[in-house]
């Protein structure tokens, strides 16, 4: 039940309403680069056992909710600049694929609008199911290999969508959906980088899915502990790069 009021408490935060974001020129664009790592040795996550189709997916698959790499950098966390209005056209679709009994990419960001598609690229059946808190935002049984659905519609209001697939136990994703394309998601070093941005003054937020083991759900499914948020202050002068780096432990 806590988990639940705290996701509800987050995603609505993340929701917050905000202008209608218009696509503009910006000839004197800053950027914003940094690293996330983990502080510390990081926590040992068992893998999630496979309770179906097992000689498709295997016995088990190792949990993606933590992914540090050997220079402690943090894969798949979400950076957020808030407030940006007017600027840049966003980068491009999002593709989140049933491949390998997993969501790939396990972590995603898009913004409102921007075109949104899930595919099965397995030969059994994926039931995709994203929620926004509580509330169901698509609900998609895919049988078929290679069959791709769009959810563009249904990504839109900003905020953090829980994904499940129902066939399957272990599998489970995030797409985070921003009210500009000013995001990022850390790559296989932790680093991220964000161009094109607006010169002026900005709250940027991480964001990390919560890792630390929290026991089962009655469906069996791997739960961990709140999603992480930190926020910072960064001033974007123009044409020149910021730098803001984060730690999670």
């Amino acid at each position: 039940m806590l988990r639940i009021v705290a996701m509800v408490v987050l995603a609505m935060a993340l929701a917050t309403p905000a202008p209608a974001y218009e696509v503009v020129t910006v000839p004197d664009g800053g950027t914003l680069a940094g690293v996330v790592r983990f502080a510390g040795p990081p926590p040992k996550l068992d893998p999630l056992p496979v309770n179906k189709n097992r000689d498709v997916c295997g016995d088990e698959k190792a949990t993606e909710a933590l992914i540090v790499g050997p220079d402690h950098g943090v894969r798949g966390s979400v950076i957020l600049v808030e407030g940006v209005t007017r600027g840049k056209a966003p980068a491009g679709e999002v593709l989140l694929d049933n491949h390998k009994c997993l969501f790939v990419s396990h972590v995603s960001a898009t913004t409102t609008g921007e075109r949104a598609r899930v595919k099965n690229s397995d030969g059994i059946l994926h039931n995709t199911h994203g929620f926004l808190a509580r509330t169901t935002v698509f609900n998609l049984a895919l049988p078929n290999r290679d069959q791709m659905i769009d959810i563009t519609r249904r990504l839109g209001k900003p905020g953090v969508v829980r994904v499940v697939c129902d066939a399957h136990t272990h599998m489970f994703g995030w797409i985070v959906v921003h009210d500009s394309p000013y995001f990022a998601v850390s790559d296989d070093h932790g680093a991220f980088r964000i161009e094109g941005i607006p010169p002026g003054s900005y709250k940027v937020t991480l964001w990390h899915e919560g890792y630390r083991p929290r026991g089962l759900d009655k469906d069996g499914r791997a739960l961990y502990d709140e999603p992480r948020t930190i926020t910072r202050d960064v001033t974007i002068a123009p044409t020149a790069t910021a730098t803001v780096d984060f730690e999670l432990k």
